[in-house]
């Protein structure tokens, strides 16, 4: 069955029922609590994104151990990750075949197969930002088939990439919170000014294109007459809106309210009324597995977790500094515009160091700063990681690490790419860094630990490609001094501790499973007016049919 045939059959015309949003307070004491007997149905959908995704993993063990479910749709990549939770895995590929069935599977939906179909060129970030409502629309039919199977009482999403998600939620009555892993919604604005930046665009230029794109218009119709609105400027106006996370009941974000990015004036106005939670870092237990790696074709690797533990405990029992690398899973995997092999774009022109040349130059630091200590590096899954690099003796190459266990034992030092997971629970152990940005909100990050004075920023080169040589030879020295200082003035580990005590009062893990829990009760009443026929969310809405 086609997917506009799905959806004319099964969607509902009628609005779906409303739930009402309790006030703050309220989430913190409604609902189920440990004690409260009959196990809740929780559907978790995230993408092929450990960033995304292992913050989450923490929440579900909870709820798991509280006696409820908790099923994922995901990407097989994520399978042992999830099931080490005790949470039930399902694949996305499996459960959506509207859009996978003789398409090619991507990291986002099969947007690569989307984009030769319809004969768009360019960067796949680009094509994203074109296609995604149709990759809505051929992802619904299965979405909601899986929800109705599962017997879903509450959505738990990202609000940044699965924008499927609080959509079918709303087609169902179900209630859904979004998770955003970067800090706070003004983040968001930054995040996605860099992405147009990238694509050598402006907003306008790429509002334009999508009101002059046929597909896309004849697929927000198609939407519409199912009783579906969804906005042609998506998350363009304003820059940075997320019409997904104002589709759900609310957005719990991985960080302190004191750490969240600034949120401007035309968001804050867009996203006023919207419940905003702040629970800093959802850190999982000792030993719990982690989702990583972007690589489709990655198979994962034998866990070495133990390995790494006694190599680090042994080291810091003989006294010797322990250095922690890791610049990151998206930068050492596949994706097209800001992996392994690709190189940042400015004003169409492909500039500075890719992402193995960023990586190698950085690594190639910390072997030239450190010749005693213990180094521990997480190569990620490329087969030529090592490809003409002269490893010392004292560096411990893995293809991944334990990494909050690591930083929980105590390292020294955190050589990281600056992502916000790894950020935070860097923070939250009280660990300095030195931050290598490579894209998104990783610059931000960076910034924001040299503001802070818990660590050294060091910004990628952006010189023309024929300088390459001397782009990464300058790189590299400017990593090694940075590390150095950090590493020999203990003003950035004392203020580091302070951030970390701080957040320890946010709630984390536990308050993140009460809000959910009080989720999953939220009563669903009746529209009591025909003004309340349209339930409006600002991007998206859904209303009664024609």
């Amino acid at each position: 069955m086609l997917a506009q045939e799905f959806l004319r059959k099964y969607i509902p015309l009628k609005a779906p029922k409303r739930m009402e949003m309790p006030t703050h307070l309220a989430f913190e004491v409604a609902g189920r609590t440990e004690g409260t007997k009959g196990a809740a149905s929780f559907a978790f959908v995230f993408p092929m994104a450990s960033g995304h995704i292992n913050p989450s993993l923490a929440i579900a063990r909870s709820l798991v151990g509280l006696g409820h479910e908790v099923h994922y749709l995901c990407r097989e990549q994520m399978r042992e990750a999830i099931e080490d939770t005790g949470a039930s895995f399902h694949s996305d590929i499996e459960a959506e075949p509207e859009l996978y069935e003789g398409r090619d599977p991507a990291m986002y939906g099969a947007l690569g197969s989307l984009q030769e179909e319809h004969g768009l060129k360019g960067s796949f970030t680009k094509a994203r930002l074109l296609l995604r409502e149709l990759s809505i629309e051929l992802m619904l039919p299965g979405l909601l088939r899986w929800l109705r199977k599962i017997r879903a009482e509450a959505v738990l999403f990202c609000p940044l990439i699965n924008a499927e998600a609080p959509l079918a939620a709303q087609i169902l009555g179900i209630p859904s919170a979004g998770l955003l892993t970067t800090a706070g919604p003004g983040s968001v604005k930054l995040i996605w000014s860099n992405v147009l930046k990238s694509v050598s665009s402006t907003a306008e230029e790429i509002l334009q294109e999508r009101r002059s794109f046929p597909a896309l218009l004849e697929c927000l119709d198609r939407l519409r007459g199912y009783g579906l609105r969804m906005p042609l400027e998506d998350t363009l106006n304003p820059v940075g809106l997320m019409p997904s996370a104002l589709a759900s009941n609310l957005t719990l974000v991985t960080t302190a309210e004191c750490l969240a990015d600034p949120v401007p004036p035309d968001l804050a106005k867009a996203y006023e009324g919207h419940e905003v939670l702040f629970l800093g870092p959802l850190l999982d237990k000792p030993g719990a597995k982690r989702a990583a790696g972007h690589k489709f074709d990655h198979k994962g690797d034998e866990s070495n977790e133990e390995e790494v533990l006694r190599l680090a405990r042994s080291a810091k029992a003989e006294g010797r500094q322990v250095i922690l690398v890791s610049l990151g899973t998206v930068i050492t995997g596949d994706h097209a515009d800001y992996g392994w092999k690709a190189h940042a774009t400015i004003d169409g022109e492909k500039r500075g160091l890719c992402g193995k040349e960023l990586c190698q130059s950085a690594w190639q630091a910390a072997f030239d700063v450190f010749s005693d200590a213990l180094i521990l590096l997480a190569l990620g899954p490329q087969s030529d990681a090592l490809e003409n690099l002269e490893v010392p003796n004292n560096v411990c190459c893995f293809p991944t690490l334990p990494q909050v266990d690591l930083l929980r034992l105590g390292v020294d030092v955190f050589l990281t790419h600056g992502g916000q997971n790894s950020f935070m629970e860097a923070l939250s152990t009280g660990v300095p860094m030195v931050v290598c940005p490579g894209f998104g909100d990783q610059p931000v990050n960076a910034a924001k630990a040299e503001r802070l004075q818990i660590g050294r920023k060091v910004n990628r080169p952006m010189g023309r490609l024929e300088d390459v040589e001397a782009e990464k030879s300058a790189y590299r020295r400017a990593t090694a001094a940075a590390l150095r200082e950090v590493t020999r003035h203990g003003s950035f580990k004392e203020n580091a501790m302070k951030y970390a005590a701080a957040l320890e009062a946010c709630g984390g893990v536990g308050r993140a499973t009460k809000v959910l829990l009080s989720l999953a009760t939220l009563v669903q009443v009746k529209m009591r007016s025909p003004a309340q026929q349209t339930f409006r969310c600002l991007g998206w809405q859904a209303h009664e049919g024609r």
